[in-house]
C-alpha cells in the first residue's frame, strides 16, 4: 500500500505517557480513593446500579503488582462517530496488554457494538496494528451506532466474549456509548458473568467532561483542524475584502467546538447556543445582532467578516425550539396524513399554533423543508441537516436591505456559507491527542488488571506536560443522571454544555466586542508535529484557561 511521507513518519512516533505509567508494568499498583455518588438523582441511580454505583475513584502509584502477569484476553470496540486518536487508544491498550504478558490477546470486534452481537472480529497483532499507530480514523476495526440496551443483547455479548475467553471489554465511545458500558457492566456483575467493562471518553463535541474527564479525545485535533480552515478563510476574507463568511461547526448540541475555534481565530461573530438559551434570544434578535456588526464594520470600510455558528443553535433559540418540538409531536401523531399530503409545508402550517406559525412563516423555504425531513430514530428533527449558516446569511441579507432602505446602512453585503464537520473527525491526531489517547488505552488496561468494572479511563492534569499527567479511573455512574428518552426516564451520562461562568466563555465575552468591530483575526495554521513543544504539544485554549488557576 502506498503511504505518504507524513504517514510513514507518524507510524514511528512514540507517544508520551504519564510518569507513573512509564514504570515497569509490574511496579504499578492501584490505589482506591474516595467513594463516589452521582451528582443528581442519587437514589434512583443507586437503585438501577446496585453493584457499580458508589465505587471509589482509582489512581496508580509505585508498588509491586504480580497479578498483572495473569493471562487475559481483552475485547475492544469503537462506538459512535469517529474522533482523531481512536487508533492510539487501541495502540496503548495493546502495548500495555503485551507488556503484562506476551500471551495476552486483543480481540477487535468489527463495526462497533454490532460486531459483538454478530461475532465479527479480528485478532489484533503487532503487524496489523503497525499500519494504524498515530493515525486518524476508526478503520482499524470500524465503528457503529448499534446500542447495547436489552438483556437479550447482553446475553449474546456474554456468550460471544466467553467463546473467545474474553474477560474484559473496552468500549471506546461518547456519552451514549459509555452509558451503555455502565449498563452492560452492571448486568455482567449482576449475572456473575466474570466480564469486566471499561470505557474510554471519546467525542469531538467536547460535551463528555467533568473534573475527572478534563477533555474527550479528538476535541483537540478537530478544533485545531477547523481553526486552520477558519484562519485560512479569515486570511482570504481580509485579502479579498468583499465577503462575509458564515461557518457552521459540528458539535451536536453543545457549543464547545465553536467557542474553542473562536478563541483560536478571533472571528467577528461567534454565537454560543448556551448563551442564546440563557438570555432567551429570539431568531430576530440574533439576526439583528449580526446585521449590526456588519453595519458597524461597513462604517469603517470593512465589508467583510467571519461568523461562527454552532451546529445545534436552532435547538436553543426559544421560539424555534418550541416550533421544532411542536412539529415533532405533530408529525408523530399525523404521520400517515403528512406522508400522503402533496403540499407538506401547507399541511403543517394549517396545524401549527399561532406562535409557532409566526416562527415558521419567517423562515426561508429551504429551511422549512429541512425542518420537515425524515426524523431521527428518536422521532426528532435531524438538527445537523438544518443549514443554519444559510438561514442566518439569508435573514441578515434581508435585514440589511431594510436598514439600507431606512438609511442606516450604506455598505455592501455578499455572503458565503460553509459547514465544517467531517473534515475534522478523522484527521491525523495532534501530538496532544496521540499522547492522550495512547495514555487512555494504556491506562484502561491498568484498570482491567486491577479487576475493576464499570469504570471510565481517566487521565488528568492535561494542561501540564505529559509526564505530569495523572492516571486513574472513575466509576461511570458518578457522571449519570436521569433524562426522559422515548417517554421514559432513563439513566444517561449528563452532557456538559458550555459554562457561561467558566473562564473560556468569560475570556471570549470580554473580547468579542473588539473582535466584532476591528479585524483581529488570528491564523493558527496547520497542525504541527515537529518543533518546539509550545507549538507542537499544546492543548486547547479552552483547557488552558480552565486550568489556569489550578
Amino acid at each position: 500500500m502506498d503511504i505518504s511521507p507524513l504517514q510513514k513518519v507518524r507510524y514511528e512516533y512514540q507517544p508520551k505517557l504519564p510518569s507513573i505509567l512509564r514504570e515497569s508494568i509490574t511496579s504499578i499498583q492501584p490505589v482506591a480513593g474516595n467513594a463516589t455518588s452521582p451528582a443528581t438523582d442519587q437514589k434512583e441511580i443507586k437503585t438501577l446500579f446496585p453493584n457499580t454505583c458508589g465505587l471509589p475513584t482509582v489512581s496508580f502509584s509505585k508498588g509491586e503488582n504480580t497479578r498483572i502477569k495473569n493471562k487475559r484476553n481483552v475485547g475492544v470496540i469503537l462506538s459512535g462517530g469517529q474522533a482523531p486518536g481512536g487508533h492510539n487508544v487501541i495502540s496503548g491498550l495493546f502495548d500495555a496488554l503485551k507488556a503484562a504478558n506476551p500471551e495476552n490477546e486483543l480481540i477487535g470486534f468489527k463495526g462497533g457494538p454490532s460486531g459483538i452481537l454478530e461475532d465479527s472480529f479480528l485478532l489484533i497483532t503487532e503487524e496489523y496494528l503497525a499500519a494504524f499507530r498515530n493515525t486518524g480514523g476508526f478503520d482499524i476495526i470500524g465503528s457503529g451506532r448499534t446500542k447495547l440496551e436489552t438483556e437479550d443483547q447482553f446475553e449474546v455479548c456474554a456468550k460471544v466474549c466467553k467463546s473467545h475467553d474474553v474477560s474484559a471489554l473496552i468500549i471506546i465511545g461518547g456519552d451514549d456509548s459509555n452509558t451503555n458500558a455502565a449498563v452492560l457492566a452492571e448486568y455482567f456483575k449482576k449475572k456473575n458473568h466474570g466480564i469486566q467493562v471499561i470505557g474510554c471518553p471519546k467525542t469531538i463535541d467536547g460535551d463528555l467532561k467533568n473534573e475527572s474527564i478534563e477533555i474527550s479525545f479528538g476535541f483537540d485535533t478537530a478544533t485545531k483542524t477547523y481553526s486552520e480552515l477558519i484562519g485560512n478563510i479569515e486570511r482570504d476574507a481580509n485579502s479579498a475584502k468583499k465577503y462575509w463568511h458564515f461557518i457552521k461547526l459540528m458539535g451536536r448540541s453543545a457549543s464547545h467546538i465553536a467557542l474553542e475555534c473562536a478563541l483560536e481565530t478571533q472571528p467577528n461573530v461567534c454565537l454560543i447556543s448556551e448563551e442564546v438559551e440563557a438570555k432567551k434570544q429570539s431568531l430576530s434578535s440574533i439576526v439583528n445582532y449580526i446585521a449590526d456588526v456588519v453595519a458597524s464594520r461597513a462604517e469603517d470600510g470593512n465589508n467583510f467578516g467571519v461568523v461562527l455558528i454552532p451546529e445545534g443553535l436552532v435547538e436553543f433559540i426559544p421560539e424555534i425550539k418550541y416550533l421544532i418540538e411542536e412539529i415533532n409531536n405533530l408529525l408523530a401523531k399525523e404521520e400517515a396524513a403528512f406522508s400522503a399530503s402533496s403540499d407538506k409545508i401547507a399541511f403543517v402550517e394549517g396545524m401549527l399554533s399561532k406562535a409557532s406559525l409566526e416562527s415558521f412563516t419567517i423562515l426561508p423555504e429551504e429551511i422549512k423543508k429541512q425542518l420537515l425531513m425524515d426524523r431521527d430514530p428518536h422521532g426528532n428533527v435531524q438538527v445537523s441537516r438544518i443549514e443554519t449558516d444559510k438561514l442566518l446569511a439569508s435573514m441578515v441579507d434581508t435585514r440589511l436591505k431594510q436598514k439600507k432602505s431606512e438609511g442606516s446602512y450604506k455598505g455592501k453585503f455578499s455572503s458565503m456559507t460553509h459547514f465544517f464537520g467531517y473534515e475534522g473527525r478523522c484527521a491525523f491526531p495532534t501530538n496532544f491527542d496521540a499522547d492522550y489517547c495512547y495514555s487512555l488505552g494504556y491506562n484502561a488496561f491498568m484498570l482491567v488488571s486491577a479487576d475493576l468494572t464499570g469504570y471510565l479511563s481517566s487521565v488528568t492534569n492535561l494542561a501540564s506536560p505529559a509526564d505530569q499527567w495523572k492516571a486513574g479511573g472513575i466509576p461511570i455512574t458518578m457522571m449519570m443522571n436521569l433524562e426522559q428518552r422515548h417517554g421514559e426516564m432513563k439513566p444517561v451520562i449528563k452532557k456538559a454544555l458550555v459554562e457561561l461562568e467558566g473562564a473560556p466563555f468569560k475570556f471570549f465575552a470580554q473580547n468579542r466586542d473588539k473582535w466584532a468591530r476591528e479585524t483581529c483575526f488570528t491564523y493558527p495554521g496547520a497542525v504541527q508535529y515537529f518543533g518546539p513543544s509550545q507549538v507542537c504539544d499544546r492543548t486547547t485554549v479552552t483547557l488552558t484557561l480552565e486550568q489556569a488557576d489550578k
